[in-house]
């Protein structure tokens, strides 16, 4: 069995790594970390959780333990998609850097530009960013790529799904074609290949996982319901929530729960700390140092609940998560893998258990065939019906409005006695004979005359209780929908035998 201790890395460095307690490499360690030694380019594929991060923090530390960076040109750069990815980035190089005389600098959105600023002044050998902040800093005149030894992008895919080809490669044109390129990402679509044979120059592509691939520690779940009504889908899906969390009782000591819109993130967490669970929200409109305070929070196990969209789902590693929801299922099938992946890290067992509604099975149909397995449905704590009561939360004042608003809508097609009332009324309009039941349009042409000499043209538009705009516009008078035929109809039929 490979161990770290055979893979020729500095030994400062192994040093750090033998006071965390490291010994044996992870699969994806062990075979990057001898080519990028090497100085060779590397595409990395893994399932997430396995150590990828380690995998270019450890050879990039040695190659850069000798040399010493120059003002505003930094001696290596990491990419990151999340500002969350980037901090734990920079969080790795402290721990295997700390018997190095090594700098780093994190760019990151959200943290003002003068203490960045100074960082890069003084030089940094590593420089963590994500794309727009690290496009920022170089735009203002504050950095220059040219001294870029190298070069990683992690998570490569989630860079490209995100919109961020156009940043990359104007990136990558602006550091030296002699650079190591070091590519690591759980999933590898099709696409990316293009990407990869522009970018990396012969590169060494380890795999050792299936893409897109879940790891075997994970215990997975689909929970199918179906709401009793559209407006109480969303209160019926939270009180399904909450039945499958405490349906885990004392075994769900923490657990992420991902939504897939902003919006929800903030209304289930909303909902979750209203019922007595301890949860916040952590999505990419809040402040960065309320995303960080909530991050650390459940890092540290303050916080049991963390609410979150995509922007947790991938790189993020806390060591001890328990379960993973699915409040919805993701529009991306990879997301799912991402998502699934912040448990049962490092050969811990974990769950992950996913919310299927009605409008979800095309997307969940195209995550089993990207997993190439059926996964297991789960029992409903709610049972197949549904409440006859909506919850608490949700409020029942807009069905009532629903309803009303139709039955106003439908009442003059519906009630047409309330409309032949008034012409009952009238002297002159009594006098006129009942048209027959099915009258041919010669005969209904006939009737229209005399109904106009039967009216009085002093009478009032609104009076009789009839609509003006027919009096207005015909001036006849108003006829019901029931037994009479209106005159319109009647009009269409003589222009019909007219043509």
């Amino acid at each position: 069995m490979t161990k770290f201790s055979d893979l020729k890395l500095n030994p400062k460095v192994m040093k750090a790594i033998e006071e965390a307690g490291y010994e044996t490499p992870t699969p994806i360690q062990a075979g990057a970390i001898p080519p990028a030694l090497e100085g060779r380019d590397v595409l990395g594929i893994a399932q997430t959780g396995t150590g990828k991060t380690a995998s270019f923090t450890l050879p990039m530390l040695s190659l850069l333990a000798r040399g010493r960076a120059r003002a505003r040109m930094p001696r290596s750069l990491v990419l990151c998609p999340t500002r969350e990815l980037a901090a734990q980035v920079a969080e790795n190089f402290d721990t295997y850097s700390k018997h190095l005389k090594l700098t780093k600098a994190l760019l990151i959105g959200g943290v003002s530009f003068g203490e960045q600023d100074k960082l890069i002044d003084k030089g940094v050998d590593v420089l963590i960013a994500t794309p727009g902040r690290l496009l920022d800093h170089f735009e203002r005149g504050k950095l220059l790529l040219t001294g870029v030894q190298i070069m990683v992008v992690d998570e490569a895919d989630r860079m490209l799904d995100m919109g961020f080809i156009p940043d990359i490669e104007r990136i990558f044109s602006l550091t030296p074609f002699t650079r190591q390129t070091l590519f690591f990402s759980a999933t590898m679509a099709p696409e990316i290949e293009r990407i990869t044979n522009t970018f990396l120059q012969n590169p060494e592509r380890i795999e050792v996982a299936r893409q897109a691939s879940a790891s075997e520690t994970i215990e997975q779940g689909v929970v199918t319901f179906k709401p009793s009504r559209r407006d109480r889908s969303d209160s019926e899906k939270r009180k399904l929530l909450r039945a499958m969390i405490d349906g885990e009782g004392d075994k769900c000591t923490n657990a992420i729960i991902f939504c897939n819109r902003k919006t929800d993130v903030d209304t289930v967490s909303k909902s979750l700390k209203k019922y007595g669970y301890d949860a916040a929200p952590i999505h990419g409109d809040l402040d960065q140092s309320q995303r960080t305070r909530t991050l650390d929070g459940f890092r540290k196990g303050d916080l049991r609940f963390l609410v979150a969209s995509d922007v947790a789902a991938r790189g993020l590693d806390v060591p001890a998560v328990s379960h993973v929801f699915n409040y919805d299922v993701p529009g991306h099938p990879e997301d799912y893998v991402h998502r699934i992946g912040r448990t049962g890290r490092a050969g811990r067992d974990g769950k992950a258990i996913t919310l299927c509604g009605p409008r979800d099975d095309k997307q969940f149909d195209a995550v089993e065939k990207l997993l190439q397995k059926a996964i297991p449905r789960l029992e409903n704590p709610l049972g197949n019906s549904a409440p006859d009561a909506p919850e608490d939360d949700a409020s029942d004042a807009a069905p009532k409005k629903t309803r009303s608003s139709r039955s106003r809508r439908s009442k003059p097609a519906d009630a047409p006695k309330a409309e032949t009332a008034p012409v009952a009324a009238e002297p002159a309009a009594a006098a006129t004979p009942a048209p027959a039941p099915a009258p041919e349009p010669e005969q209904a042409a006939d009737k229209r005359p005399a109904a106009n000499t039967n009216t009085s043209r002093g009478s009032s538009r609104r009076g009789g209780g009839g609509s003006g705009r027919d009096q207005r516009d015909n001036g006849k008078s108003p006829v019901g929908m029931g037994d009479h035929l209106p005159s319109f109809i009647a009009l269409s039929f003589e222009e019909r035998m007219v043509s």
